[in-house]
């Protein structure tokens, strides 16, 4: 029977599911797929009236703008079996978009339960696949799910391994020890599209490559200094060298191909002269030491991270006389300090595109809870506030406008490229493809073989995804957990674990009506209040369950607003 929990107003009475959790250590993780014989399907597997004994739980704000709470939602209830409502605090027109990012995804309330909150390392889901083992150091193993309602995996396992060098990668692939990775590097376009056992997957995804500041940090803490960095930097000297054909200097934060992304004013032209007299007139004549910071994980929006850190290095010295010192950190205490706002010099970061919407480039970025620049600007983050809460466009236009105005003039970083990226897979493989949102689902390669083997750049922080940011994370978390919507191959927003979600008319309201008959990994069955749970889990951070691997939740954060979230100092 499912358990009910205090922090939640029950609204009806007790639904019937089983659930079975699996153990963990320390090195590897295992859980096990139900066996099945229900053959592939599209829809719902059943189409029942709700069970009028059914208990359905609420996720309650405590009300808009009350205490603090500056967040979006007001209500989450399971209003029954397979209907739940999001009552938010305005219109949210990227709803839809926003619920389909898989951090957003359902795992059963009782196995949330029984982990504490924590299945770093045992997630269970309603995917394609169930997790089997997670070798540390090694790779991440899953198996075929055969209860799966949506496209079969013709292969019964499926392996994600790393490499953090592209080179490293591509050999894994030309050897036939993989039938797909992650973003070669800018050398090997060419090679890949030579070689006819391989074949080049373009991968047109949104992101941006930036350098960021702190400005908690002297003497980041003077916008001139920040500016001055800014028109010291020859950032098309950075694409030229060191991106794919295709890559575009930026010239604003989000791509253009965003809608509202390049409102407002492009970004600095390359002055060196400009920004020495700007450095002395801040009172650095002869520079300063600095540390450069950053990871080294490839991405497509940072394909040569050490040299494009000796390219800054070498710029800043030559053109503002700044000495900098680069240090390499681990890709999980990288994340982890620079989201918290914890370097003190240059951080070398960027994004990838999660969702086809322009918050979530700038609302997670430059949010008024984001301590990653230090200091929140509220000369930004109030516009992009308007603009998130509007459906019309010729409100939210002229918001972005100023926020990305205000980027301009305030620099809490440096926006330098969009890079042109691409995976790569062999021939052998039927149907690869590398989409422009969300990860790449193995379910969908046929290899011609039983296993089907991935290589990424680096291994998986964690495997509870509503506690991660990266994409190492997400791209293994994807192929187990499903949200309520998804990303087609092409980008599009599709139904997932929801039949349709419907808004009322100024998209405050959404209802979402559940695919039904659909089972879990560990055997218990999908309903609503799966939905409320994994929701509370991230947003209330009083819950019990809001616990996680770094216990930020920063999508939750960012995109929702956190319940009961603390009052910050000040």
């Amino acid at each position: 029977m499912r358990r009910k929990n205090l922090w939640f107003l029950a609204v009806v009475v007790l639904a019937l599911v089983a659930s079975a959790c699996s153990s963990s250590s320390d090195d590897t993780t295992t859980t096990g797929a139900p066996e099945a014989t229900t053959t592939t399907q599209a829809g719902p597997t059943t189409t029942v009236a709700p069970d009028p004994a059914f208990e359905g739980k609420v996720l309650d704000s405590g009300g808009c703008d009350t205490d603090g709470y500056t967040g979006r939602i007001d209500t989450l209830t399971a209003v029954d079996e397979y209907t739940v409502e999001f009552k938010l605090c305005g219109p949210h027109p990227a709803f839809l978009a926003q619920v389909a990012f898989g951090v957003f995804g359902i795992q059963p309330e009782e196995h949330l339960e029984a982990t504490g909150g924590a299945p770093l390392a045992n997630p269970v889901g309603t995917g394609p696949y169930a997790l089997k083992e997670w070798l540390r150091g090694d790779s991440v193993v899953f198996t075929r799910n055969d209860a799966y309602y949506g496209t079969m995996p013709t292969h019964s396992t499926a392996v994600l391994k790393w490499s953090t060098e592209s080179a490293g990668r591509l050999i894994e692939l030309q050897s036939g020890n993989a039938d797909g990775m992650t973003f070669p590097g800018v050398d090997d376009f060419q090679t890949i599209a030579d070689d006819p056992n391989l074949q080049l997957l373009d991968k047109p995804e949104p992101n941006i490559f930036y350098m960021g500041f702190t400005n908690t940090f002297a003497p980041w803490d003077n916008v001139d200094v920040r500016k001055a960095v800014a028109l010291g930097i020859d950032r098309q000297r950075i694409v030229d060298t060191f991106y794919a054909t295709g890559s575009e200097t930026a010239s604003h934060f989000t791509p253009c191909s965003v809608q509202f992304g390049c409102e407002g004013e492009s970004w600095y032209d390359f002055d060196p002269d400009a920004a020495k007299t700007m450095l002395a007139d801040a009172g650095f004549p002869d520079g300063f030491d600095t540390t450069i910071y950053y990871r080294d994980v490839t991405r497509g929006y940072l394909p040569t991270p050490g040299d494009v850190a000796a390219d800054i290095q070498a710029q800043l010295k030559e053109n503002l006389n700044i000495n900098a010192e680069i240090v390499v950190m681990e890709s999980g205490e990288f994340i982890q300090t620079s989201s918290a706002g914890g370097l003190d010099g240059i951080h070398l970061l960027g994004w990838t595109g999660d969702y086809p919407h322009v918050t979530n480039f700038l609302d997670f970025h430059f949010a008024e809870t984001n301590a990653q620049f230090g200091d929140p600007y509220p000369e930004i983050y109030e516009p992009l506030q308007t603009a998130a809460q509007t459906a019309d466009d010729a409100v939210a236009q002229p918001a972005y406008e100023e926020a990305n105005n205000a980027i301009k003039e305030l620099v809490p970083m440096i926006p330098v490229a969009h890079g042109a990226s691409a995976f790569a897979a062999t021939t052998s493989v039927q149907g690869a493809y590398a989409p422009p949102w969300g990860q790449v689902m193995f379910n969908f390669w046929d290899n011609g073989a039983d296993t089907l083997v991935f290589v990424q750049g680096n291994e998986p922080i964690s495997l509870y995804c509503a506690d991660e940011t990266d994409g190492e994370s997400l791209r293994g978390c994807s192929q187990v957990v499903e949200a309520l919507y998804s990303y087609t191959q092409d980008g599009a927003v599709q139904p997932q674990l929801a039949t349709e979600c419907v808004p009322n008319d100024d998209l405050s309201i959404w209802t979402c009506s559940l695919r039904q008959g659909v089972v879990f990994h560990d055997g218990s069955t999908f309903d609503a209040n799966d939905v409320v749970v994994s929701y509370t889990a991230g947003l209330d951070v009083e819950s019990p369950l809001h616990v996680g691997n770094s216990g930020v939740f920063e999508y939750y954060d960012y995109l929702w607003g956190l319940i009961n979230a603390p009052a910050a100092d000040g």
